[in-house]
């Protein structure tokens, strides 16, 4: 018996291809922030970028040539927004300090940029009010140019370290709840080997975890002072 004639379907209509939605370059820096902020500097890319804000990645090099780029967009962002500048004391010695507190205070919250500076290569031009004020209060305290700015590589260095342990250190007790291997080993100590350790042992994780950046900073600008 024959089918009775059933009409073809028309075709779906074709998307328009067209120009993908313009962005600015702050829905990208903003973008690009929420992304290291939740998932660490690793996860950003280009490609995944331009996913999360419904581009290209060729519609985002209109705005950054590279991740390198957008990572220096990202420090001078977060310098702007938390890096404040001191009231700065008549002492030189204190001034050096109370600069090097404030670049602390103001990145110990956020490993990731702790991480990208690390590297050696990147920086934030906001943050420079601060290192020129380091580096001339310590020519303030008697020493060259050149010694300037090998000792605050060294405060830098102090700094950086400081939150990077305590970064990888906080990490590392959320995603291990228990007793760590540094903590069974302290806490069983033979005292004749170790007496002073020992004496410490089951204290040691607690005491290495007071916050003693300050007293530190002193002494460490001391030091530099000092070894001119």
């Amino acid at each position: 018996m024959p089918q009775p004639f059933q009409p073809s379907q028309p075709p779906a209509p074709r998307k328009a291809r067209g120009r993908p939605p313009r962005i600015s370059l702050g829905q990208v820096v903003e973008t690009a922030r929420r992304i290291v902020d939740e998932e660490g500097v690793d996860r950003l890319t280009m490609r995944r970028l331009a996913t999360e804000v419904g581009t290209t990645p060729m519609a985002l090099y209109h705005h950054v040539r590279n991740k390198e780029e957008l990572l220096v967009l990202l420090l001078d962002d977060y310098a702007t927004r938390t890096l404040r500048r001191p009231e700065l004391p008549a002492d030189p010695r204190e001034k050096v300090t109370v600069c090097a507190a404030a670049i602390h205070e103001a990145l110990a919250g956020c490993p990731w940029i702790v991480e990208v500076l690390t590297a050696d290569d990147l920086m934030s031009t906001s943050a420079l009010w601060h290192v020129e004020q380091i580096v001339g209060s310590l020519v303030e305290c008697g020493l060259t140019l050149e010694q300037a700015v090998h000792g605050y590589r060294t405060i830098w260095y102090y700094t950086a370290g400081e939150m990077v342990v305590r970064a990888t250190a906080a990490k590392r007790r959320a995603d291990h709840d228990r007793t760590t291997y540094r903590e069974r080993v302290f806490g069983g100590l033979d005292p004749e080997k170790f007496p002073h350790l020992a004496r410490v042992g089951n204290r040691w994780t607690s005491l290495t975890a007071e916050d003693a950046f300050t007293s530190g900073l002193r002494a460490v600008v001391e030091g530099v002072l000092t070894a001119r």
